[in-house]
């Protein structure tokens, strides 16, 4: 086909579109309230983090804790790492901050490296700021424990 019919065709679509499609039709509401493509709606609420609480308990192994403190203007990008100025192997003992797990100095091969893979240098992948929020959906999660303990609990009767 030559250039002057894709031209054509280009020239077209405009009023395909405006005649075949309603661009205000409604979205369907999910996790948050739907609207039209025209409409605007205001940015939400920033919620308060939750901070220098009790540590969150884990609910499965090689969960990734949870961050317990604000990190509002942490510089985590390729030059700097604002997280490992308390939790590096060399200061934890003088910061008081849980140290980097172990699995973080490992590479893809599980070779001990003597800093922080590059895998795993990007905190925020993993790790995140609580805030004080209301459930989105309903959860009716159980740890394992928990189902160990009502296990034992309905055998023992």
């Amino acid at each position: 086909m030559n250039k002057w019919f894709f031209a054509l065709l280009l020239s077209m679509l405009p009023l395909a579109i405006s005649a075949n499609e309603n661009l205000d039709a409604p979205a369907p509401d999910g996790v948050r309230p739907g609207g039209t493509l025209s409409q605007e709606f205001p940015a939400p609420i920033i919620p308060r983090e939750l901070s220098q609480g009790p540590r969150s308990p884990r609910n499965y192994p090689e969960q990734p804790p949870t961050i317990p403190h604000s990190i509002r203007d942490y510089q985590v990008d390729k030059n700097f790492n604002q997280c490992l100025s308390c939790h590096s192997r060399g200061r934890s003992p003088e910061t008081g901050a849980p140290m980097v797990s172990v699995t973080h100095f490992w590479d893809r091969d599980n070779q001990a490296l003597a800093a922080v893979s590059p895998r795993r240098y990007f905190c925020l992948q993993c790790h995140v700021v609580q805030h004080d929020v209301p459930r989105a959906v309903g959860n009716d999660f159980q740890s394992i424990d928990t189902v160990l303990q009502k296990s034992a609990t309905e055998n023992a009767e």
